[in-house]
């Protein structure tokens, strides 16, 4: 039996990075591993080793960087056949409000910084003609909140991108998934009071990952009913959602 192909995992080194990095090594997939921490980068690499990865690459790269994305899309070889974006920081609400520096900071690992190097690998992909691009952005982009509408309107533009860069890349043979993840367990998300009903794990968003490249899917929510809720919350009248306290 061949082996699946070669997997990039952006965000290698975070909860749901690892847990996708496991997921993949599992099934002996070869991986690329990409994350700014290069220790740490590097113990995952050598974890990743002994739990049957193909093979495993790895290149330091921070999306705060000037000059990172087309430097990390430029430099893989072999070109992947996936590449998963797992790269996020929920950052502060109300720090973020009174400081441009921590809002900016925001809005660029969650949107600029993933669009730039998703952009990147995109252009390589659709010119060889094949590929799967998966990103993770989240419910919270789906309607501005009070209580993180930094961090929405972020994942707002994320979702916004990966829809046009799906329409733009369709004819060419290149996928591109939008994984829409509500509450996760990860230390991202550690001392926040989380509604058990609607929290999943990073072990169960990696199965998804996994399930969606092999099914081509378009749009994955973490949890089926997180659809409705959003389609709920998408459907209140301005007027009525401005009062309510979310």
């Amino acid at each position: 039996m061949n082996p699946p192909g070669t997997a990039l995992v952006i965000g290698a080194t975070s909860d749901i990075g690892r847990a996708i990095g496991r997921a993949l090594a599992r099934d002996g997939w070869a991986l690329q591993l990409a994350a700014r921490d290069a220790t740490r980068l590097a113990n995952e690499a050598a974890d990743l080793a002994l739990r049957g990865a193909g093979k495993v690459a790895q290149w330091r790269c921070d999306v705060l960087e000037e000059g990172a994305a087309a430097a990390l899309a430029g430099t893989l070889e072999p070109l992947p056949d996936v590449a998963i974006c797992v790269v996020g920081e929920l950052g502060e609400q109300a720090g973020g409000e009174h400081d441009a520096a921590a809002a900016e900071r925001v809005m660029y690992t969650n949107y600029i910084g993933p669009a730039l190097l998703l952009g990147a690998v995109a252009e390589r992909f659709e010119a060889r003609g094949s590929g799967v691009l998966v990103a993770l952005s989240s419910v919270a982009g789906e309607r501005g909140r009070a209580s993180n509408y930094l961090y929405g309107s972020a994942k707002a533009g994320l979702t916004a991108f990966l829809s046009g860069l799906r329409n733009r890349l369709h004819p060419s043979g290149v996928h591109v998934v939008t994984v829409l993840p509500g509450f996760v367990a990860t230390r991202m998300t550690d001392g926040m009071a989380l509604p058990a009903a609607l929290t999943t794990t990073p072990e169960a968003v990696a199965t998804q990952v996994v399930r969606a490249i092999r099914r081509r899917r378009n749009i994955v929510y973490s949890k089926p009913r997180w659809r409705l809720i959003m389609a709920i919350v998408r459907a209140l009248p301005e007027a009525a959602f401005k009062r309510l306290k979310l």
